[in-house]
């Protein structure tokens, strides 16, 4: 049986949940003078880069970037990132993916900063699909989306336009 597949985000959806976002993340860091987006490769990243220019129009935050990189099948011990652990320490953080499953990208990636002491640390998803195994929760979400088990959520990030299915 061959699944259908539906938009849940178009283009345009996704620049306005990114930026709603951005506005999140001003308002919970007004007072910091810098922030850092850590978005988790491929597609986390993604949403990162987007997000840095508009946080950097609406605010007076210099937002760095830092690539998160790790084994999303078998995560453990493979966290990697591109800042040294001295860049982001005592500083606000965002982490940041696309998609929030059941939460192992994220725990994992919230383990490997807490080596570091951190002033603020939140975490960013564009789809949330609420069905976690593990007790980590997206504190900025574009959307929250109820599905099956048995669905999955791609988003895909394309010069011709972004968006996000269900298939």
């Amino acid at each position: 049986m061959k699944t259908a597949v539906q938009t849940i985000l178009t283009h345009e959806d996704i620049q306005h949940k990114i930026r709603r976002i951005a506005y999140q993340i001003y308002e919970s860091n007004v007072d910091e003078n810098e922030i850092i987006l850590a978005g988790v490769a491929l597609n986390g990243y993604a949403i990162a880069e987007r997000l840095k220019p508009i946080l950097e129009e609406i605010s007076d935050i210099k937002c760095i970037l830092c690539k998160v990189t790790m084994n999303k099948t078998t995560p453990q011990g493979t966290v990697a990132t591109s800042l040294k652990p001295e860049a982001y320490a005592n500083k606000s953080l965002v982490l940041i993916d696309d998609v929030l499953n059941s939460g192992t990208t994220l725990i994992y990636g919230v383990k490997h900063f807490l080596d570091v002491p951190l002033k603020q640390f939140k975490t960013a998803v564009l789809v949330n699909r609420n069905h976690k195994k593990y007790p980590v929760k997206a504190d900025y979400k574009g959307i929250s989306l109820s599905t099956s088990l048995q669905e999955r959520v791609k988003v895909r990030f394309n010069p011709e336009g972004d968006y996000a299915i269900l298939e």
